[in-house]
């Protein structure tokens, strides 16, 4: 599995960065938000098996996958705000919406804060409820200049036993590169920290009722 297999061929001017973004099959809408450390690539079997009922809508997040990495602002705090602004671009009335993880915080704060309307949300462990993050989030946020800073191949090492934490079933070696791939050099190495140091309960505290 390569991202040739898990096209996103579309591109989305947010903020005046580039937004990597597919959509496959005919029918009602769905939209799929991804998790983190991931990106829409984590939907690569579910959203073929889908689009042959729906269009299916994907996105890379701002600071993930194959969108722009910013040095910049790629919180929860904006993350739903890309996401109203994609609901409009593609004119989308009620979709349904399967997210997952930081995508779960996503679906909700753009319900909850920009008013979007699902037709119905799947929330697959998402990140909603306080307090929330690992040891190494927590001290990775405290010291993210020096996880930037790393060697790579100790960077590398931490990213796969992260990542190999996060999932049930182990990964084979393609499926690791897949998701390895975003963050890797420099410019992936310093987006990956940046992710995790702008973690913050305060994104699911403002919707919390």
């Amino acid at each position: 599995m390569t991202t040739t297999d898990w096209p996103l061929p579309e591109r989305f001017t947010f903020q005046g960065h580039s937004i990597a973004w597919g959509a496959m099959g005919e029918g009602p809408p769905a939209v799929l938000l991804h998790g983190t450390p991931f990106s829409s690539s984590e939907w690569r079997r579910i959203g073929p098996l889908l689009a042959r009922q729906r269009r299916v809508y994907c996105f890379d997040m701002l600071g993930y996958g194959r969108s722009d990495k910013p040095d910049g602002d790629v919180s929860r705090g904006v993350q739903n705000e890309l996401f109203a602004a994609l609901y409009r671009h593609w004119g989308l009335q009620d979709p349904d919406v399967v997210a997952h993880d930081f995508g779960g915080s996503t679906a909700l704060r753009a319900h909850l804060l920009n008013a979007l309307n699902y037709r119905s949300l799947v929330l697959i462990d998402p990140v909603a409820i306080s307090p929330q993050g690992s040891p190494l989030v927590r001290i990775a946020k405290e010291y993210e200049k020096v996880f930037s800073g790393l060697p790579s191949y100790v960077h590398e090492a931490i990213l796969r036993a992260y990542i190999g934490g996060a999932v049930a079933n182990a990964l084979r070696d393609d499926e690791m590169t897949l998701y390895l791939a975003p963050w890797l050099r420099a410019e992936g190495q310093q987006a990956f920290w940046r992710q995790v140091a702008q973690m913050d309960d305060k994104y699911s505290q403002e919707v919390e009722w």
